[in-house]
């Protein structure tokens, strides 16, 4: 079996929170900073919603952009539109 480290891993590539210098030392600091952990998870979560709804728009765009092309064509060549 593979041994397990004792120290926990960080992944240091996205890490955006702020951590207190020292340990909290009363109930109204870890409040405090548990309230900047979530502020700065929410802000987060709303920009990758953000972008993933903008991404649907832009698809959802070049789909009828695409229809349009394909009937254009089936006109040109004489094909009729059958729905």
């Amino acid at each position: 079996m593979a041994e397990q480290n004792a120290e926990p891993v960080t992944n240091n590539t996205e890490n955006d929170y702020t951590t207190p210098a020292n340990d909290p030392k009363n109930m109204q600091e870890v409040t405090q900073y548990v309230q900047s952990l979530l502020q700065n998870m929410q802000d987060k979560f709303q920009s990758m919603t953000d972008q993933i709804i903008n991404r649907i728009d832009e698809m959802g765009t070049r789909v009828d952009e695409l229809e349009k092309n394909i009937t254009d064509l089936m006109t040109q060549a004489g094909i009729e539109n059958e729905k």
